[in-house]
């Protein structure tokens, strides 16, 4: 009879097997979650796409907006000028502007405002501010709903899924013009009129971006390895941040993008019909609002803060496309 060779048993486990006698999710499927190895090449193209000279322009008059907001004090005082100081010298007998062009001059840059002498270049830099913050706040209000309403409505289903698209159909039915006016009429006056702002139009904002989520995590969930970390004793909560959570990443970016400009317009329409911020808060909306019974007057009144307001949603707009462009799952196929 042989005898056994006796020694050291191999260290090296099995296949698909561990010394605690667990696997991990990539022994079980045979293939790991791609969020991790698709981002480092979803940055070079992003990056790529937006050194493209469009997008590139669109990006620098976001970064030159963005920080004529932050510095609007001081860019308004390069001029010895403010939003809220009047000045009567400024205007003629029939409180329109004196002077050429809406009365621009060295000391007022883009005119005066018709009937106050308020600087017009103050009030354009000012209202970024307002106009932009209300904007990326309520954005961020809006994606974050539409991000954890539909994952848990992709990732639970049944029960779940139903009551968010039945709350996601009555929000789109509703009508957001007349809600915004009728709560900013018993909305108290002396609270601050930028946080209803935020809330309405980030509320009415999630529907779109909860739809799309839901629709990404759906196919998200029947991948293998989202199955196999669920066999494996998984919770919701892992399961969300680990694995769906990564892979709607995109998605989420590009839609927050491309959304931006249309809350930013939101805020000037509803300061444009006199339910945004208050006067004398400097806003876009409100400033173009303004304008119109001046504009046969004054039409330089007019062109600058629409022509800001243009110029800030168009570049969003084109820097939300070639991003979406870059995160394209299909270009990554190719």
């Amino acid at each position: 009879m042989k005898s056994v060779p006796r020694g050291r048993p191999s260290e090296t486990p099995a296949k698909g097997t561990r010394e605690n006698g667990l696997m991990t999710t990539q022994e079980v499927t045979g293939q790991d979650a791609p969020a991790a190895f698709e981002e480092p090449a979803r940055r070079s193209e992003v990056w790529r796409q937006l050194r493209r000279p469009v997008p590139l322009a669109a990006s620098i008059v976001i970064v030159v907006s963005v920080l004529a907001a932050v510095f609007a004090p001081l860019l308004s005082g390069l001029s010895g000028n403010d939003p809220y100081s009047y000045d009567p010298d400024a205007l003629g007998p029939d409180t329109a502007p004196l002077g050429p062009f809406g009365g621009i001059s060295a000391e007022h840059w883009f005119g005066v405002e018709p009937g106050t002498g308020r600087d017009l270049f103050s009030l354009v830099v000012h209202g970024a501010r307002t106009s932009l913050l209300i904007g990326l706040a309520a954005t961020l209000v809006a994606t974050v709903i539409g991000v954890v309403l539909g994952i848990v409505a992709g990732a639970r289903g049944g029960i779940a899924e139903r009551v968010v698209g039945f709350a996601t159909d009555v929000t789109l039915g509703f009508p957001f013009l007349i809600f915004a006016i009728a709560l900013s009429a018993i909305f108290p006056l002396d609270a601050p009129r930028e946080l209803l702002l935020i809330g309405v139009i980030g509320f009415f904002g999630w529907p779109g971006i909860a739809r799309v989520v839901a629709a990404e995590t759906r196919v998200v969930v029947r991948q293998p390895y989202v199955t196999a970390s669920r066999v494996m004793g998984a919770r919701f909560w892992h399961v969300f941040r680990h694995q769906v959570l990564p892979n709607v990443t995109a998605t989420i970016i590009v839609f927050s993008c491309i959304s931006l400009p249309g809350r930013i317009s939101a805020e000037a329409t509803l300061s444009f019909l006199g339910v945004g911020v208050l006067p004398p808060t400097p806003s876009w909306g409100r400033s173009i609002g303004d304008a119109i019974a001046w504009v046969t007057v004054d039409p330089m009144f007019l062109l600058f803060p629409a022509g800001a307001l243009f110029v800030v949603t168009f570049a969003f707009n084109i820097v939300g496309d070639a991003v979406r462009d870059a995160l394209d799952p299909r270009k990554a196929r190719r």
